[in-house]
């Protein structure tokens, strides 16, 4: 990491000026210009190449738990934490969904308002005075479904 400072500023500043600022020798420097890259490194921008495909594939929405699994299901040996480090290298984050929330009413109108007329008084003292109902959204493979429900109050039935 400091070479690769050094080797930015040696455009604007001369090697021996850097490395002597740094305390560093400039002969270190010169031997990590011409050094191979090392095996864990290679791996590592292989790997890295392979996450930027399953994340943009994944349309930004994998962290680190399912990126592991669907590299170990492509047969690539890695583990989460690994994963989870080379993406936050890339500033891969998982791009989190919003939960899907039905709207059932236009309250922008100007109808009349049903009243009011149980007023939070769910007691009932015979069966068929008071009736109540409310309606659910269940998501399935075709489409939403929607379950509507009635109850009397007294019999519960």
């Amino acid at each position: 990491m400091m070479y690769g400072f050094i080797e930015t500023q040696s455009e604007a500043y001369p090697v021996e000026v850097v490395c002597g600022a740094l305390e560093v020798n400039p002969s270190g420097y010169y031997a990590w210009r011409v050094r191979p890259e090392s095996e864990r490194a290679q791996s590592n921008r292989a790997l890295r190449e392979r996450i930027d495909a399953a994340w943009i594939a994944s349309r930004k929405t994998y962290g680190s738990p399912r990126m592991t699994a669907q590299l170990q299901e492509e047969g690539v040996p890695c583990s989460e934490n690994r994963v989870a480090r080379v993406m936050a290298e890339s500033d891969l984050k998982a791009r989190k969904t919003k939960a899907f929330t039905a709207q059932t009413t236009d309250s922008n109108h100007s109808l009349p308002i049903a009243p009011n007329h149980l007023d939070q008084d769910f007691s009932a003292t015979a069966p068929n005075q008071k009736w109540v109902g409310d309606i659910t959204y269940i998501p399935t493979q075709e489409g939403w479904l929607y379950l509507a429900v009635w109850m009397d109050l007294f019999s519960r039935m």
